[in-house]
C-alpha cells in the first residue's frame, strides 16, 4: 500500500464551536447534499464509546448472524463513516454510494452538524454512550495511534485539553490530584468508586472486590492447563473466520 504522507497531524478545526479533524471539517460542505434512504440506520456515538462494538453487533444482526458474511470486508467498509475524509482513501460519501441497502452508517457528529436531510428523513438512530473517564483514556491512546489527530502530548497535557474544551481552568496541582485520584490503585481504595457502598446482598466484596487487580493476564492464576486448552479449542471454533485478536498477557505490568 502506498504510504499516505499528507495526514501529518493537522490541527483541529472548530465548526460551530465543535473541534473536528481537519479533513472531516472539510467534508461537511459536500455532506449537506447527502440523500439518505428510508431504511438507513444511523449509529451515533462520541468517539471511543463503543462504536465499532455496536457496529459489529448490528452488522451481524443484519446478516442474520452469519459469520462468513460479516467477514466480507473490514468494518469501516461494511459500516461507512459518514463524515470520513482523508487523502488517498475513499470518503464516507464515496463508500456509501457502493453500499447496498439497508445501510448501516456511523457518525461522531453532534446533532447541530448533521445533514438536514437526515433529520427530515427521520431514519432510525442508535445512540451509544460511555462513561467520560474511560472515553478520555481510550481517546488519548487513539490520538497517539491515529495520525489524522493532532499530537496529543502527555496524558497530563491531554487532560488539560479536556478541561479547556469543558471551559474549565484548573491549577497544575489540581490536575496532578485528578491524575493520581483516577489511578487504579486510588479508585480501588475509593468507596465512591469501588461499589463498596452497596449492600452485600447486591455486591458481596468478601467474595471478590468489584475492582480486583487492574492487570492483564491474571486468568493464569485461575485456569488450569486443561481448562486453558479446552477454552482455546472452543474459542477457535466459535470465532473461526474472525481476525479480531486479543492480548491475554503482557510481558510487564504497570503497577502503582
Amino acid at each position: 500500500m502506498e504510504l499516505i504522507e499528507d495526514v501529518s497531524r493537522p490541527p483541529l478545526v472548530h465548526v460551530k464551536g465543535i473541534p473536528l479533524i481537519k479533513y472531516f471539517a472539510e467534508a461537511l460542505g459536500p455532506l449537506q447534499n447527502f440523500t439518505p434512504c428510508p431504511d438507513d440506520l444511523l449509529i451515533s456515538t462520541y468517539p471511543k464509546s463503543g462504536t465499532t462494538w455496536i457496529s459489529e453487533i448490528l452488522d451481524m444482526i443484519y446478516q442474520g448472524g452469519k459469520l462468513e458474511n460479516c467477514c466480507r470486508a473490514p468494518i469501516y467498509a461494511r459500516v461507512p463513516f459518514l463524515e470520513f475524509q482523508c487523502p488517498g482513501i475513499p470518503s464516507g460519501l464515496e463508500s456509501l454510494k457502493e453500499t447496498p441497502a439497508p445501510r448501516l452508517i456511523k457518525t461522531h457528529l453532534p446533532l447541530s452538524l448533521l445533514p438536514r436531510s437526515l433529520l427530515d428523513q427521520k431514519i432510525k438512530v442508535i445512540y451509544v454512550a460511555r462513561n467520560a473517564k474511560d472515553v478520555a483514556v481510550s481517546y488519548y491512546n487513539f490520538y497517539n495511534m491515529a495520525k489524522v489527530h493532532p499530537e496529543p502530548g502527555t496524558w497530563d497535557s491531554f487532560l488539560k485539553k479536556i478541561l479547556e474544551f469543558l471551559g474549565r481552568s484548573l491549577p497544575e496541582e489540581i490536575v496532578d490530584i485528578i491524575v493520581q485520584h483516577t489511578s487504579f490503585k486510588k479508585m480501588k481504595e475509593n468507596p465512591m468508586a469501588n461499589y463498596t457502598t452497596l449492600p452485600s446482598e447486591i455486591m458481596d466484596h468478601d467474595v471478590s472486590p468489584f475492582m480486583r487487580k487492574g492487570i492483564t493476564g491474571d486468568w493464569k492464576n485461575t485456569f488450569t492447563v486443561a481448562q486453558n486448552e479446552c477454552f482455546d479449542d472452543h474459542y477457535a471454533e466459535k470465532m473461526a473466520g474472525c481476525d479480531l485478536k486479543f492480548r491475554c498477557s503482557l510481558k510487564s505490568q504497570l503497577r502503582e
